[in-house]
């Protein structure tokens, strides 16, 4: 369902918008760069879901799959890189410190569209190579602060190219475990959690998410094999036009061998252990890291004070939504 806000209008118009879209990729990937220490790599579009390699999400968003008659077997579009880019690192022989960035799009078909969701998804994935002593909260938690630092940054570059750009952010990141949001709102679902909180802190990181609450349910569905559920969370700025707890990027620290077996008997999924990524984890071949997706067109419509993702990427709309912001003067692109 779209929302248009009362009395909302664009501080950019069209063309100025175009071309901060393109300030805000350079600007951004060049600072995430050196803040973390990545180097950019090509990426596939699509996978052999025969690999294991494809991010099965929650678990039940269909991908979508074309046969290739010239290799003999189905492609699969990836839903996002988190599993490829660890291996991606095994097989480049980075090393501790260093890590990898690239360019990824996806199509989630089953995406439920509103001013936030797309079909289309565009997004920086990054992967870092860690040692086991950097499996921690803390380690997590510094990364966090570099990549606000790094938003912080570039929003300061946009609006001195741009200074009628009203978009506020705080550099201060609040850490909060899902739990910790359970216990003080459990009246509230999760997502009504998430503002409330973000609401009042500006900043946040929710960590722990993927495995079960006190509740006995989790806070958000996340996939057993990439993240390590105790050392993970969402990366959310408090978006004004909207009023809403805005989703910047999902990380975290991945699964260990120890992690990775653990969670796959949680969530009913053994059967993956017999797949070859997950066969190399297990056993240890594969080199520790810390990884997530940074949104592009998420980050666009947070620096540019934007009230529909549509504003910002070209994608395919409802009718609904297409009449809804054009009475309201909101161009989709």
């Amino acid at each position: 369902m779209t929302v248009i806000p009362q009395g909302y209008a664009p501080s950019l118009g069209l063309y100025d918008t175009q071309k901060a879209i393109g300030l805000i990729k350079n600007i951004f990937q060049v600072k995430l760069c050196a803040a973390l220490h990545l180097k950019r790599v090509t990426a596939p579009l699509f996978v052999d879901p025969a690999t294991g390699l494809n991010d099965d999400l929650n678990g039940v968003e269909r991908p979508v799959g074309f046969d290739i008659p010239a290799v003999g077997f189905e492609g699969q579009v990836v839903h996002s890189l988190a599993k490829w880019k660890r291996l991606a690192l095994h097989d480049y022989n980075f090393f501790v410190g260093n890590g990898l960035v690239t360019d990824m799009n996806a199509i989630r078909r089953d995406e439920e569209l509103d001013n936030l969701h797309s079909i289309y998804v565009d997004q920086w994935d990054w992967e870092k190579v860690i040692a086991p002593e950097d499996r921690t909260e803390a380690y997590l938690e510094e990364t966090v602060k570099k990549i606000v630092s790094a938003i912080c940054g570039t929003l300061d570059e946009l609006q001195w190219q741009f200074p009628d750009l009203p978009t506020q952010l705080c550099r201060e990141v609040v850490f909060v475990s899902a739990q910790e949001l359970e216990d003080r709102w459990p009246e509230l679902s999760p997502k009504e959690r998430e503002t409330a909180f973000v609401k009042e802190h500006r900043t946040a990181f929710i960590r722990q998410i993927g495995g079960k609450l006190k509740s006995g349910r989790p806070h958000d569905g996340r996939a057993p094999d990439y993240d390590d559920w105790a050392l993970n969370g969402d990366l959310l700025f408090w978006h004004e036009p909207l009023g809403v707890a805005l989703e910047i990027s999902s990380m975290g620290i991945r699964v260990d061998p120890e992690s990775l077996d653990r969670q796959l008997t949680e969530a009913g999924c053994g059967h993956r252990r017999e797949l070859p990524f997950h066969k190399m984890l297990l056993s240890g071949q594969l080199p520790l890291t810390i990884g997530g997706g940074i949104g592009q067109s998420r980050l666009c419509m947070l620096l540019l004070g934007k009230a529909h993702i549509g504003e910002v990427q070209a994608s395919l709309w409802d009718q609904d939504t297409q009449e809804a912001c054009r009475s309201a003067g909101i161009i989709l692109l």
